[in-house]
């Protein structure tokens, strides 16, 4: 990994007073840096891609939505601190008047990614699950959700609906929070993988 390298001339024309944080950063440093970015990366791919799908294909829909109301504060809190980590580690090495281009947005990607994790952790999963909870209340007094799969049986939760004018509205709701929780989820994949190719470009050797 290559931080922010310049020569000691360079550096003495530009910053006089050389502090600490503009010398090549420790081994230490790299470590958590490298830490927290693949333990949010690796996060993400398995709850995003894997895990999600596995378990709407053999757990009814009360279950997945049980698990997941359990699971995901736990993913979005991990997530948003691994992303004010990397922010903070990476702007320690980088101070402001020393950054290329690169590594201007580089930063600008990690606070990008810090404050759209903190709102899904903060606003929109909390809402989702709170959400989900409750129509999983109408639905058990309906007798429905113990079937496998959240697509199955889409005939009686639409019948449900046209019934339950409360139910409706919370359908409503939770398409429009889970909507906007995976578009944050998306937003900081996006950014996490940005991040990664940074690294990888600035990798001296493997």
């Amino acid at each position: 990994m290559k931080f922010c390298k310049l020569s000691d001339r360079r550096i003495q024309q530009r910053c006089p007073l050389i502090m600490s944080t503009d010398q090549e950063p420790p081994v230490f440093a790299k470590l958590f840096h490298l830490i927290f970015l693949s333990t949010f990366w690796g996060m993400q791919i398995w709850v995003t891609f894997i895990s999600g799908f596995v378990m709407d294909s053999h757990l009814n829909r009360h279950t997945y939505g049980f698990i997941q109301s359990r699971l995901f504060p736990f993913y979005l809190h991990i997530g948003s601190a691994c992303a004010f980590f990397n922010l903070t580690i990476f702007a320690m090495y980088h101070p402001s008047d020393l950054l290329d281009d690169k590594e201007a947005f580089q930063i600008f990607v990690f606070f990008v990614c810090v404050s759209v994790a903190a709102v899904n952790a903060q606003w929109f999963g909390q809402l989702t699950s709170e959400i989900m909870a409750d129509m999983h209340m109408i639905e058990q007094a309906c007798g429905l959700g113990q079937d496998i799969g959240l697509s199955s049986n889409r005939e009686a939760y639409s019948k449900l609906c046209d019934k339950d004018p409360k139910y409706k509205q919370l359908c409503n709701r939770l398409w429009l929070y889970h909507l906007l929780s995976s578009f944050c989820n998306l937003c900081c994949i996006v950014c996490n993988g940005y991040s990664l190719y940074y690294l990888a470009e600035n990798l001296t050797s493997l």
